[in-house]
């Protein structure tokens, strides 16, 4: 007869430096767990779970949407909505990575390694959908056809590839110099964040010093404030900081950032398909509209330079040694 044991759970003092969580006590898997036993502690409250299933949810409610925008009226042979789809796409990618991360990470040091740097790399090409929706559908209209506007991708690209790369550096620093690495990951994500943000925020300024109608900006304005707001959060350990220990496995400060990161997204994706509807009908008379060369060429430039990135970083993790299980009755 088949039957499942789930693994006992250990504390911050049983398992190896770069496994621990400040202000998380309790509820560790054990490192060197098997795919099993991965798979299974997901249904298992443990410190990661809440962390899994806060984007593994979500990411399925954005692919219903992206489903729902395939089939819709255009759908993919329409030019105008392949930066949207592309973004959608995005949407749908990062959660799933970083619910499979949080889910395989205890494999081992090399296979958590590797489940980041697939997670931070999807991060950084949901930063580049972000852009390439905001280069189509939601620029000033002042800007459109200006210098900015036309190097405004190829900079998204860029940055999404030193995005990629900072934030998988930063996880060499993480036993030695811990928050070196912080500062280095969050800054990996935060600069484009801000790059992609000036055409909202040259709008924002606009609407604060004349009368402002656009259905999309009170979107934005929510979008935003959950951007800072997760943030905040990541680079804060609140509420965990606190009090160590009485937010082990609900409420601690990961959760809260996926949380507040989802909702972000659900605003930022609201507001830009109210963009997409106002401006469409300007689109459709100028020579503005969207690219496919563009869009397509852009996501494929980066998604090879990531995978790049990722091989190259994984081979530098044979140069790191895997820590020693602390617990050792528990090792496998």
């Amino acid at each position: 007869m088949l039957s499942l044991k789930l693994p006992r759970l250990l504390s911050i003092h049983q398992v190896p430096k770069g496994y621990q969580e400040q202000g998380i006590l309790f509820g560790y898997r054990p490192p060197r767990s098997s795919a099993a036993d991965c798979l299974l502690s997901v249904f298992q409250m443990t410190n990661e779970t809440l962390n899994i299933w806060t984007h593994f949810v979500p990411a399925w409610y954005f692919v219903w949407t992206l489903v729902g925008r395939l089939r819709g009226p255009g759908g993919r042979e329409d030019p105008h909505t392949q930066p949207l789809l592309a973004y959608l796409l995005t949407c749908c990618i990062y959660p799933l990575a970083s619910s499979c991360a949080h889910t395989f990470s205890t494999m081992s040091t090399r296979a958590r390694h590797l489940c980041y740097f697939f997670d931070y790399a999807a991060l950084s090409m949901y930063s580049l959908g972000s852009a390439l929706a905001y280069s189509a559908y939601a620029f000033p209209t002042a800007w459109l056809g200006g210098s900015f506007h036309r190097c405004y991708v190829p900079v998204a690209v860029f940055n999404t590839i030193v995005s990629t790369s900072l934030s998988c550096y930063s996880r060499f620093l993480e036993v030695e110099r811990p928050r070196l690495s912080k500062a280095a990951r969050t800054l990996a994500f935060v600069y484009p964040y801000l790059f992609d943000s000036i055409p909202l925020f040259y709008r924002f300024y606009l609407c604060a010093v004349e009368s402002c109608s656009e259905a999309a900006i009170l979107l934005h304005y929510k979008h935003t404030i959950f951007a800072f707001l997760t943030c905040f959060i990541f680079a804060s350990h609140l509420p965990e900081r606190l009090a160590p220990g009485h937010f082990d496995y609900i409420g601690h400060s990961h959760q809260v950032f996926h949380v507040c990161g989802i909702l972000g997204t659900h605003f930022q994706m609201e507001a830009i398909t109210t963009d997409m509807a106002q401006q469409h009908q300007q689109l459709l008379h100028t020579s503005l509209h969207p690219s496919s060369l563009q869009t397509l060429g852009s996501m494929g430039i980066c998604l090879a330079i990531n995978l790049a990135i990722i091989r190259l970083c994984s081979t530098s993790l044979r140069l790191v040694p895997e820590p020693l299980h602390r617990d050792k009755a528990h090792g496998h």
